[in-house]
Formats: C-alpha cells, structure tokens, sequence
C-alpha cells in the first residue's frame, strides 16, 4: 500500500481542518482485478476497463468507467473538472464552490453520511480523508471509493491527479493537465530573483496559526527561495505552529501572505491593529498579500495560480530591495 499522507486542508470559515486523520478501509474489488491494468499504464478509453488505482486505501479496481461520481473533497472537485471529467460527476460536497458549474449538494467530507452518499447512487466516490470510516462503511455496501489524502509536496499533487484520470476514464488529460502544471511551476521558480533573501509569514488564520516549510504550501513558497519564519517556531505542531504575536513582532518578516481572507477578513489594515504588529516591514513596505483562502488550502489544478501570485508578489518585493 502507498503510504498514507497527513496535511493541513487549510482554514474553513476559521476553522483549522486536519487531513487524512482517519483509519484506512478496503474498497471491493471485482473478481478482474488481477488482470487489471495498473494507474501508469491505464488508458482513458471505457472499453479497456477494468482499471486498478493504487491509492491511499491501497489497489483500488473499477470495473468498468464510473458514470455517476461524488466527489467529497473541494481539491478532488477541481481536479475531476480540469481533467475532464465534470459531465460524470453528479454530486460533490458543501465545500466545493469551483468550477461553478459543480453539482454542490449538502453533503459533507467532514460528517460523511453513507445513507446520503449512497442516495446519490455513486459507482466511484472520491475523498481526502477517511473519517468515521467511510471507505470501509461504503465497501460494504460495494461502493467503490479512492481515497486521496491531502498532498504533502508537489509530486503527491501530481501523482493524485493521474491517479484520479485512470479512475475515471481520463487519463490521457490528467497526463496533459500536470504535464502543464509542472512545465508553469518550473518556469515561475526560475523566474524567482532568489538572491534577495527574503523572509515571510503565511498565515492560515488569525489565532495565528502558520505553515512551515515542510508543509505543502511551505514547499510551494521555497521553490521563490522564500525564508519562513515559522521554521524557528519553538513547537512546530506537524508542521502547522501556533505563533505568538511577539514572535512574528521579533521576526519581522519582509512578506505576509494572507491565507485567510475571505473567511476572516484579514488584510493589511486589520493586522496593523495587532498589538506590536504596525511597525513590522511589511506593513509598512505594503508587503501584505492577500491571498485567495481557496487556491492557499487546496492542492489541485489551481496551485498553478497560487505559485502566479506569490511570484508576482516575490518579483515586487524584489523590485524594491
């Protein structure tokens, strides 16, 4: 079995998320599963299935193409769009709001309902993480299910969207899409003036919490040769350290990056308000960047965009030092 991956999802109206937390199940497989191709060898193409997916919950096998799939992570929503495979969802979770088009319903990834899913008559549900069990409660009633736990670095993003394209009969676009995402994210960090050393602070919410560098989006910001600040925090937390104002005061980062905009309303002014926080440099040197909560917590298709945004604001900081 592949090993299992633990992340942050990021700040959800305030609230800290921790992914792939729960127990992994077994999903049922038919009895083809032996002669069934492997996720780097499965073609897009309906008539060569069954496919085997080897995911978070270990070999899942697909008959045969999935035409009804609910989707109970926003992340996964994203991805089954870009690569192409939005007209064979039919249900996704509360939290998916991209691409608008998404078939939102009020199921949770967070309080799963079998009853609810099942009601949705799904021959593939795709989740981030195995709460109350899921996996092995719809198993039982035969439903097919890919865990795919929040990624931890860039290949494990890359690596989940062609796992999810084999699943779903899309393998030759989820191919395209992250040959695309790596070619994008290769040229924004040779674009990065990274011999200005500078420093940052990206903030999931306002308690503050943060993330260092060995998180995800830690390692999305060292690819700009970005210093974070939270790497010194005394108790690092799995990688998501609770700070004190006085410590990020005493830190003085040159940039902060806002994770929590939309949830929170944060932004420059708002952290000038914090004691000790209005003379740090980057208030001062308008250095705040104000992030979109959902690209800043999610590991899809749109972490091309993220990366845009830091770039920019990279290249701007730069600029001025």
């Amino acid at each position: 079995m592949r090993p299992r991956r633990t992340a942050l999802a990021g700040a959800l109206l305030g609230t800290l998320i921790l992914a792939g937390c729960g127990q992994t199940g077994t999903t049922a497989t038919p009895s083809a599963a032996p002669s069934a191709p492997t996720a780097s060898s499965a073609p897009a193409s309906s008539a060569d299935f069954p496919v085997t997916v080897e995911a978070g919950n270990g070999k899942v096998t697909l008959a045969k193409k999935p035409e009804r799939i609910v989707s109970l992570s926003a992340t996964h929503t994203e991805t089954l769009f870009a690569i192409g495979a939005g007209p064979q969802v039919v249900a996704v979770d509360d939290q998916s709001n991209y691409p608008s088009e998404a078939p939102k319903t009020d199921l949770s990834g967070f309080k799963p309902n079998v009853e609810a899913i099942v009601a949705q008559k799904p021959d593939l549900v795709i989740v981030s993480n195995d709460i109350d069990q899921i996996v092995a409660e719809l198993g039982k009633v035969n439903v097919p299910v890919l865990l795919e736990p929040a990624a931890t670095k860039l290949d494990e993003a890359y690596e989940e969207i062609a796992e999810i394209g084999a699943a779903t009969g899309n393998k030759a676009k989820a191919d395209e899409v992250v040959s695309g995402m790596k070619t994008a994210m290769d040229k924004l960090a040779a674009e990065a003036p990274k011999d200005k050393k500078l420093t940052y602070y990206h903030e999931l919410d306002q308690t503050p919490y943060a993330a260092t560098s060995q998180t995800f989006i830690g390692q999305v910001y060292g690819l700009f040769g970005l210093t974070n600040i939270a790497d010194k925090a005394p108790d690092q937390a799995g990688g998501y350290p609770k700070l004190s104002a006085e410590f990020v005061a005493q830190a003085d980062p040159d940039m902060i990056f806002l994770g929590d905009v939309k949830c929170c309303g944060q932004s420059k002014d708002t952290l000038a308000k914090r004691p000790g926080w209005k003379g740090l440099s980057a208030i001062k040197n308008d250095q705040v960047i104000q992030l979109d909560d959902d690209l800043a917590s999610r590991w899809g298709p749109r972490v091309v965009q993220l990366a845009e945004s830091i770039g920019a604001a990279v290249a701007k900081a730069g600029a001025k030092s």
